[in-house]
C-alpha cells in the first residue's frame, strides 16, 4: 500500500495480519502521511529497516507466527530501527496487556474497533512529538560538532601559545634547534612505555600522557632570564657563572606560577609545565637542582624530563662540545640508573632506545 504521488513529510508503517484493517488504516492516514503497509511481523521488520525509514509504527498486537510483542523487541535491538516510536493495535483491554507494551517501548495504544478521530489524533500527536526529538537530535549533534570544533580550535591555540614561550628559549639560545620536538617525543613514547608499569598505571592514562607531551616544551623557558654572557658563553662556566645558570629552572617555574595565578581557573598543563621547568634538573639521589629533591619526592613528569633532557644534550653539537655517538650517550644513561635517574624510567629508555634514535634522527639539527 502506497500513496498517491504528493511528498509527505512523513512516513507510516502499518502493520496488521488483517487486510481490512490495513485498508482502512491505509484511507484514514494517506492525505496526512505516506503509509506502508506489512501484513506479517517479518515483513514489518524488513521494511522498517529500508528506506524511507518510518517515523512511527502501527503494530498489531495479535498476529499469526511473530507476534507484536516480538517485532517490538527486534526493532528495539536493532540500533537503526530502535528510535521509531511504536502504537500498538489491539482489540485486548486488559490492563496487564497494555502495561507488557509499555514495559517493551510501546508509546501508546489504540484499540479496536477503530475510532478515526481516536487514530488521528494519537498519530498526529506521537508524529509531532518524533518531530519535536529529530530536531533536538540534530541540534545537539551541531552543538556537539561545534564544541569539538572549540575544544580543536582551544587546543591549538594552547598548542600554538606553549611553543611561543618556549621558543623565547631557543631565541636565547639557538644552538638548541629542534631540542624541543625531540624532547617532547622522548617524553611521550617514556610515558607511553611506562603506562602499564605498576608504579605509574594509576594515573599515567592517555589524558595525562597527553598533558606531560605538551607540557615538556616549556621546559627550559627560565633561560631567558639568563644574561648573553652567561647563556651564550662558548667555554667552561665559572662557578659563579654556574650558580646563575641553574636559577633558570626557579626562574622558569615562577613565571609558570604567575601565569597559574592569571588564569581564571587552573590548567592541568600549566601545572605539570611547573614541575618539569622547576625540577628537571633534580636527581634521584639527592644531588641535583634547584632544591635537591631525591626519589619519589621529585615529580613523575620531571623524572621523564631529566632523562629526555640529557640524552638530547648528549647527542647534539654545542660550540664546547661534539655530538655524542647513540651508543655512547645509551651507557651513560645506563650508568645514571638509581643515581641521576630513576631506575624504571632508565630500564623504559633501554627498552625502547631504538625509538628514542629514530626521534633523534627524524628531528635532527641541521649542522
Amino acid at each position: 500500500m502506497t500513496s498517491t504521488t504528493r511528498e509527505f513529510e512523513h512516513t507510516i508503517l502499518v502493520v496488521d495480519d488483517m487486510p481490512d484493517n490495513l485498508l482502512l488504516l491505509g484511507e484514514l492516514l494517506q492525505p496526512l502521511c505516506r503509509v506502508r503497509a506489512a501484513t506479517s511481523g517479518e515483513h514489518a521488520l524488513r521494511i522498517a529497516a529500508s528506506e524511507p525509514r518510518p517515523d512511527l509504527i502501527l503494530l498489531d498486537v495479535m498476529m499469526p507466527g511473530m507476534d507484536g510483542y516480538t517485532v517490538l523487541k527486534r526493532l528495539h535491538d536493532d540500533a537503526y530501527t530502535q528510535d521509531i516510536p511504536v502504537i500498538f493495535i489491539t482489540a485486548l483491554d486488559a490492563a496487564e496487556d497494555e502495561q507488557r507494551g509499555f514495559d517493551l517501548g510501546a508509546v501508546d495504544y489504540i484499540t479496536k474497533p477503530f475510532r478515526q478521530a481516536v487514530v488521528l489524533a494519537r498519530v498526529r500527536a506521537h508524529l509531532e512529538l518524533k518531530r519535536a526529538r529529530d530536531w533536538l537530535q540534530d541540534q545537539n549533534a551541531f552543538l556537539e560538532t561545534e564544541i569539538k570544533q572549540r575544544l580543536a580550535e582551544n587546543r591549538l591555540i594552547q598548542e600554538a601559545s606553549i611553543h611561543a614561550l618556549a621558543r623565547l628559549a631557543e631565541i636565547r639560545d639557538p644552538e638548541t634547534g629542534n631540542h624541543l620536538r625531540r624532547t617532547q617525543e622522548y617524553v611521550r613514547i617514556l610515558a607511553q612505555h611506562l603506562q602499564s608499569h605498576h608504579r605509574f598505571s594509576t594515573f599515567l592514562n592517555d589524558h595525562a600522557i597527553d598533558l606531560l607531551a605538551r607540557s615538556a616544551p616549556l621546559h627550559d623557558i627560565g633561560k631567558v632570564g639568563i644574561p648573553d654572557h652567561i647563556l651564550l658563553k662558548p667555554g667552561k662556566l665559572t662557578p659563579e657563572e654556574w650558580e646563575i645558570m641553574k636559577t633558570h629552572a626557579q626562574l622558569g617555574s615562577d613565571a609558570i606560577e604567575q601565569a597559574e595565578r592569571d588564569t581564571e581557573k587552573p590548567l592541568e598543563f600549566l601545572a605539570l609545565a611547573k614541575q618539569i621547568t622547576r625540577w628537571h634538573h633534580e636527581k634521584w639521589d639527592g644531588s641535583g637542582y634547584p632544591d635537591g629533591l631525591a626519589g619519589e619526592a621529585i615529580p613523575f613528569s620531571a623524572r621523564l624530563m631529566t632523562l629526555a633532557d640529557v640524552f638530547d644534550a648528549l647527542i647534539c653539537r654545542r660550540v664546547y662540545k661534539s655530538p655524542m655517538p647513540f651508543a655512547q650517550a645509551c651507557d651513560i644513561i645506563a650508568a645514571g640508573r638509581g643515581s641521576q635517574f630513576d631506575p624504571d624510567v632508565v630500564d623504559a629508555f633501554l627498552t625502547i632506545f631504538e625509538q628514542f634514535q629514530a626521534i633523534a634522527e627524524r628531528y635532527h639539527d641541521d649542522d
